[in-house]
């Protein structure tokens, strides 16, 4: 039996220890190659102006402008501590001319209607306060024949994958962080409840070893 979803706060990242630690994980996980560049690519996110919804330190949303050309790139994050390391990194990739890095949460898009050829996210499902807004709003913010592509961990991974998330947790004070965050995780299964009634009802599910996508056209 799949254990009962315990969420997690809504208030996102913050403070400069958590941030620095968040950040060293995000940059292992970059320089192992273990962050979702590719899965981006493959779903057809090659061009256009994109939306990153919870960029955290940037590195995902960096390395898609670094594999792209002529693209740009909008990171909405509720923390003010991400906002800035984001800003920092971009100017470390020498592409931040690209970048526009704003405060906000998803279930209120600071932008007008159909402003973005793409929207993605990684890892912050789990601690969105109100899904069914958030998933209005990506529809609402999406051009017409845009796509996004919402990727997470799942709650239900089984005893490999959380070994292999586990060991992989660099530094090692982010460990209770991911407990938290597999917790608070939804199930391949619970997602369409989420998705039904909102903008995004049409979104392909699909579950995979360590998480779960939800993607499609709008």
């Amino acid at each position: 039996m799949v254990r009962q979803r315990i969420p997690e706060t809504g208030d996102g990242i913050q403070g400069e220890s958590i941030v620095a630690d968040y950040d060293e994980m995000q940059r292992s996980l970059r320089d192992r190659g273990w962050i979702e560049t590719k899965l981006l690519l493959d779903h057809g996110l090659l061009r256009g102006h994109a939306l990153e919804v919870g960029p955290g330190p940037g590195y995902l949303g960096l390395e898609w402008l670094k594999h792209t050309t002529g693209t740009k790139l909008t990171g909405l994050d509720i923390s003010p501590d991400m906002q800035a390391l984001a800003k920092r990194n971009a100017q470390s990739y020498g592409i931040a001319n690209r970048t526009d890095y704003r405060l906000g949460s998803g279930d209120g898009l600071p932008f007008p209607d159909a402003s973005f050829d793409f929207v993605f996210t990684n890892g912050s499902l789990h601690e969105w306060a109100n899904p069914k807004g958030t998933f209005d709003e990506i529809g609402r913010v999406l051009a017409p024949g845009g796509r996004y592509l919402i990727s997470d961990l799942r709650r239900d991974l089984n005893p490999l994958a959380f070994a292999i998330l586990w060991l992989g947790c660099r530094p090692g004070s982010m460990r209770s962080g991911l407990i938290s965050s597999i917790n608070a995780a939804y199930t391949a299964s619970e997602l369409p409840n989420l998705l039904a009634g909102t903008r995004l009802a049409g979104a392909k599910v699909e579950s995979q070893f360590i998480g779960n996508l939800i993607y499609g056209v709008k």
